[in-house]
């Protein structure tokens, strides 16, 4: 798969994120406050699908990196959600998207933005992952795909806010070793309350009725510090 080159990141600007390079794996881990989640640059997902501000639902979103894998974490605010009964953690939840959940879409191939990643987690800690190629008909298929990817989820109801932890193996996002500079396309969202009352947040706008509009994706790059 192609990644970016530097000669077209500068023809085509986009959002940039930023995933901090750690120096060793740790545990999955929902404490924004841990000295691994600190040492951050983090973005927002405070945005509705038309590029409207969505208030109260200001969605926090860090990352880390190293050799082997790739951390995410959300800090979503919440009011009303919408989850699943009798959730099943140990197995995946196949159209998990039906309930409240955090998402990131990643791709390595910029050569065909059409092809790339989905992962989802629930406030529940329900979990889906799929190889997404929108080139078929029903890209919802690759829910069969498995990435191998770790996942925590925690609800602090006092404060109102859901957590959201994902470590991805990077093997699984492309060939490629991980270094500095080395660059992702993604997208971030999240969805609360129920569907006669749904919000949609997200990092970048899809200007569209579905998530799945690469040609919007921002990008991922991996840093040293």
């Amino acid at each position: 798969m192609a990644l970016l080159s530097t000669s077209l990141l500068h023809a085509q600007p986009k959002p940039v994120a930023q995933s901090v390079r750690a120096s060793h794996d740790v545990s999955i881990d929902t404490n924004a406050d841990a000295a691994f989640w600190r040492a951050t640059r983090p973005i927002y997902a405070e945005m509705d699908k038309s590029g409207k501000p969505v208030p109260g639902y200001r969605t926090e979103i860090r990352s880390r990196w190293t050799k082997d894998n790739l951390y995410f974490l959300f800090l979503c605010p919440y009011q009303h959600p919408y989850v699943k009964p009798s959730p099943d953690t140990a197995h995946e939840t196949y159209e998990l998207w039906n309930w409240n959940v955090a998402e990131v879409f990643i791709g390595s191939d910029f050569a065909d933005i059409k092809h790339y990643k989905e992962f989802e987690i629930s406030p529940q800690n329900e979990w889906v992952d799929l190889d997404i190629d929108l080139h078929k008909p029903h890209h919802e298929a690759g829910w069969r795909w498995n990435s191998g990817f770790a996942h925590a989820a925690r609800v602090d109801e006092a404060r109102h806010v859901w957590f959201a932890a994902l470590r991805i193996p990077i093997s699984s996002l492309t060939a490629r070793p991980a270094g500095p500079g080395v660059t992702f396309r993604v997208n971030f969202y999240r969805t609360e309350g129920p569907p006669q009352n749904s919000k949609e947040i997200m990092w970048q706008p899809v200007m569209s009725d579905t998530f799945h509009v690469p040609e919007h994706f921002g990008l991922l790059r991996l840093v040293s510090k």
